[in-house]
């Protein structure tokens, strides 16, 4: 019995042939991966814009009711107030909705997608890292949304386009640095509900123990100490005082040191995690 041993490499030309006689693209850089991941977070945002309900009717209503409800019983007059509140209204806002990547990333893992894309051949921090510079025009939309709201109330920040600018970018930092906490939480608990409710129980006594509502002067004796030490009280001061164009240098190192901490440990953390999901 003969046995035709030139059919396999017939079959090879022919493989090679569909494949293409081309080289092989470069795979894609860190940079490139990670834009385009935060790309296709953008493309969420676009196909189901309810999500830009976080960013728009939640800092509305709590500028406008804590201003005109509980303004003149705080400050004596709404106007003084809303010029109190503007800063920490800012910060609240857009501290609470970091924790929206993390749900991000756990609704992809229980829908699979995650594995997929484990599978790329891309830098593997891309998909974290373009998953959360996504979610940073999130935090820049719900900052302008607060910054026109207040200014339509009649809100003129004394230190100007600079001080807001500042004020802003120091925010988003620390934003995107807290964003890896979430990102961890999302990567170890088993829903997106419970990533909300773990969070949402973490954001809340963190927000309103500060100083973003009232002073912490008119606080009890026994709690200002745990305020004063509030990761987000230092936050206020520093974004309170680039907005009325009176830097509180100790509070924005402060902010920049306790990004980079976070950033340090829980990127490592998050990224340890990551590389053992299965």
């Amino acid at each position: 019995m003969t046995v035709d041993t030139k059919t396999p490499v017939a079959l090879d030309a022919k493989v090679a042939e569909a494949l293409g006689s081309g080289e092989r693209p470069e795979p894609a850089s860190a940079l490139s991966s990670s834009l385009t991941f935060a790309h296709r977070a953008l493309l969420k945002i676009k196909h189901v814009p309810e999500q830009l309900l976080d960013v728009t009717m939640f800092p509305i209503l709590f500028t406008l009711m804590f201003t005109y409800i509980f303004g003149g019983a705080i400050s004596g007059s709404t106007d003084a107030y809303r010029d109190y509140l503007a800063p920490g209204i800012l910060v609240q806002t857009v501290v609470m909705i970091t924790m929206y990547t993390a749900m991000t990333i756990n609704n992809d893992i229980e829908k699979g997608v995650f594995d997929r894309i484990r599978s790329l051949p891309v830098w593997r921090p891309s998909l974290m890292v373009g998953a959360l510079l996504g979610d940073t025009l999130r935090y820049t939309m719900a900052s302008a949304v607060i910054l026109a709201v207040t200014m339509i109330m009649g809100y003129r920040p004394p230190g100007g386009v600079t001080g807001v600018i500042a004020a802003v970018a120091l925010l988003l930092v620390f934003c995107f640095s807290v964003s890896w906490i979430w990102t961890l939480l999302g990567l170890k608990l088993r829903t997106p509900n419970a990533v909300m409710g773990v969070s949402m129980m973490v954001m809340f006594p963190m927000t309103f123990l500060s100083n973003v509502f009232v002073p912490i002067e008119t606080m009890p004796g026994w709690l200002q100490p745990a305020v004063e030490q509030n990761p987000i009280s230092h936050l206020v001061n520093a974004v309170r005082g680039l907005m009325v164009g009176q830097s509180d240098v100790g509070a924005i190192v402060t902010v920049l040191v306790m990004s980079a901490a976070l950033i340090v440990v829980f990127g490592s953390l998050t990224m340890r995690a990551y590389a053992r999901k299965t």
